[in-house]
């Protein structure tokens, strides 16, 4: 249910109160528009730059009464310099290759998925995901988004197994990771940060100034890895400003 939020295009929404996915005992709400138009891309853009976020055709930001605890970040691709820990998580992962995909869903794809979320958000939200929610949530879609597959590459251990998908969309001025999984058996590759650094460096090779992360919640632990990627930015009444070390 919703409660129409204005007459002018494009149109906005506003949900009723669910519970907070992110901080236990609160309730968020959302303001939302669709991504159906012709303008669709730029829109895309404007609205990311703006602190949206994409799901499907469905462009959202965080619209809670009396909480801002969501924050949107961005990592500064041009001035990120990966410290001694993620350079080790780099050389673990030296035996993978990303490589960019159309966005078409595949079974190998969805079996990772499965088994990411039932070990590491088996009480989330889409714990209860099927094979066409999987299909939709990758293919409804009217931006420049592509699946970015990383693979085990050369001659050793499991060539071409895939361990890690990132659903990304193309900006005019970063990339935005609109949601990732990988094997969650692979503890020690650290594959959610990996796909990460991946992204910088794809970034500052398709000379895009910016690194989309999403939401940053201080109080979530679950979020905590995301203020690692410094230098990051944070988009605040005053717009997007350096979050300090």
């Amino acid at each position: 249910m919703t409660e129409h939020f204005g007459n002018r295009f494009p149109q906005f929404y506003i949900t009723t109160p669910q519970p907070c996915p992110y901080l236990p005992g609160r309730y968020e709400k959302k303001v939302f528009t669709h991504l159906l138009t012709e303008n669709a891309i730029a829109l895309n853009d404007t609205l990311t730059q703006a602190g949206f976020r994409r799901s499907q055709n469905i462009a959202y930001r965080p619209a809670c009464d009396g909480c801002s605890a969501c924050i949107s970040v961005r990592v500064l691709v041009d001035q990120f310099e990966p410290n001694r820990s993620f350079r080790r998580i780099l050389a673990r992962n030296a035996d993978l290759t990303g490589e960019a995909m159309p966005a078409r869903a595949t079974q190998e794809q969805f079996s990772l998925l499965r088994s990411y979320l039932d070990a590491r958000h088996a009480e989330g939200g889409m714990a209860d995901m099927t094979p066409l929610d999987y299909v939709s949530m990758i293919e409804d879609t009217t931006v420049r988004t592509s699946l970015i597959e990383y693979r085990m590459a050369g001659e050793g251990d499991l060539p071409g197994t895939l361990r890690a998908t990132s659903l990304t969309d193309t900006l005019e001025d970063g990339l935005s990771m609109v949601y990732s999984f990988f094997d969650p058996l692979a503890h020690d590759r650290s594959l959610g940060s990996f796909m990460v650094l991946e992204h910088i460096a794809r970034a500052r090779a398709m000379g895009l100034p910016y690194v989309y992360l999403g939401y940053w919640v201080a109080d979530c632990r679950k979020m905590a890895y995301k203020m690692r990627f410094r230098p990051i930015e944070a988009l605040g009444m005053d717009g997007w400003r350096p979050m300090p070390a």
